[in-house]
Parts: structure tokens; C-alpha cells; sequence
């Protein structure tokens, strides 16, 4: 896998767009990892740039790296304060009745023994809020937009499968896994700044969609 396109560069920041499937870190049983190429994302700087955000392995996209510890607490702070702006792309397995709406689902961890952690609608769960709205529709399956304000572990996931009532298409957790990766996409970004210009990346979107007859805009 070549190292990944770059969508943004200054000198406190990197954009990278996040091939799906490849995780941050390395996994336990070996094989391709984001920190395998962060090295190579130097690009002259003396540290390797850090990853300020999380995204699953499967989704692709938008990924923002801070050069310098300076820069990832104030890019950490934007985050943790929802002074960032996040437009993801999802194919839905099925078509939302409605056009748009905005979910407010809280959110909580369950695990077991069993099936391992994973998150659920909880009343007494963390705040999580996504706006969403649908895009195009082929073949039985929806192209939405998701705009978290929130930035809760699976959250445009669970948000999908229970409140849409249509879980990303792939997605072996929440919906019917049918092959290939979870279809999310972090398709655009933008991070104020204070004193400098914002931050601001869109990803194109990906062959996996692009074939199943998408296009972004």
C-alpha cells in the first residue's frame, strides 16, 4: 500500500486521506498500520507527525496529524470542544423514509466475554447528536451525508443502524455484514484556528462507492 495521499500541509498540520482497512495501529496479529507510514509523512520535520483524531479502520478519509505537541493540544481542544466540522459519506443498506432529520441517540459501552465491546442506544449513555441527510438512492441502498456534533466511538454507526433503522452497508457490528468493509467515508474536515486560516480537506470519494453507482455531489 503506497502512502497516503496528502490533503492538506502547513507547517503545524497534515490531512492525510486514510485508505479503508487500514488501521491506526499496529494489530496485535501483525500487518499494515497507519504507523507504518508516519515516517515516511515527516517530509523534512524532525518529529513524525501524530494522528489528533481517531477513525475505524475500515473508514476512509479525512485524517488530521499534528506536526508539533504544540499544535495536536490546540487540534485535540478544537475536537474535544466541537469547534470541528465533520462531513462523512455512508451507504445505508435500505432508503430512509424521510430526507434529513438529526439523531439524538446517547450512547454507551457494553462488552462480554463472548462478542468482545461494542457500543448501544443507552438513556443513560454519553450525548451523541448526528444531522444526516440523503443524497442519492440505488439499487435499494441510500447515499446519506452525516454530520456529527458529537464525537462518540461508533456513533454515525449505531446512529445509522437505530435511528435511520439502516445500518452502513457492511458493517459486521451493527448491520449484515455481507464482505468487504464498512462503507463510511470522512469525506471533509475543517478546524479553526485561532489567528490562522482554517484547516480545510475534503477526500474524494472512494472506488468501493463510486462502483456501487455514487458520486459525491
Amino acid at each position: 500500500m503506497n502512502t497516503p495521499n496528502i490533503l492538506f500541509e502547513d507547517a503545524e498540520a497534515l490531512v492525510i486521506d486514510k485508505p479503508g482497512g487500514l488501521p491506526l495501529d499496529p494489530p496485535r496479529a501483525g500487518g499494515q498500520s497507519l504507523a507504518l507510514y508516519l515516517e515516511d509523512l515527516k517530509l523534512g520535520f524532525q518529529r513524525p507527525p501524530v494522528p489528533v483524531h481517531r477513525l475505524d479502520s475500515d473508514t476512509s478519509g479525512c485524517l488530521l496529524l499534528a506536526r508539533n505537541p504544540r499544535a495536536l493540544k490546540r487540534f485535540a481542544a478544537a475536537f474535544e470542544t466541537r469547534l470541528v466540522e465533520k462531513r462523512y459519506l455512508g451507504v445505508v443498506d435500505g432508503v430512509p423514509d424521510a430526507d434529513e432529520g438529526t439523531i439524538t441517540l446517547a450512547l454507551s459501552k457494553i462488552s462480554s466475554a463472548k462478542d468482545g465491546w461494542h457500543m448501544i442506544p443507552a438513556r443513560k449513555g454519553k450525548p451523541a447528536v448526528t444531522h444526516w441527510r440523503k443524497l442519492a438512492v440505488v439499487d435499494g441502498k441510500a447515499l446519506v451525508e452525516f454530520r456529527p456534533e458529537t464525537g462518540r466511538t461508533h456513533q454515525i454507526r449505531v446512529h445509522a443502524a437505530s435511528g435511520l433503522g439502516h445500518a452502513l452497508l457492511g458493517d459486521p457490528v451493527y448491520g449484515k455484514h455481507k464482505g468487504g468493509r464498512t462503507l463510511l467515508h470522512a469525506a471533509g474536515l475543517i478546524v479553526p484556528r485561532e489567528g490562522k486560516e482554517a484547516i480545510v480537506a475534503s477526500a474524494p470519494l472512494p472506488a468501493d462507492f463510486a462502483a456501487l453507482g455514487f458520486h459525491d455531489g
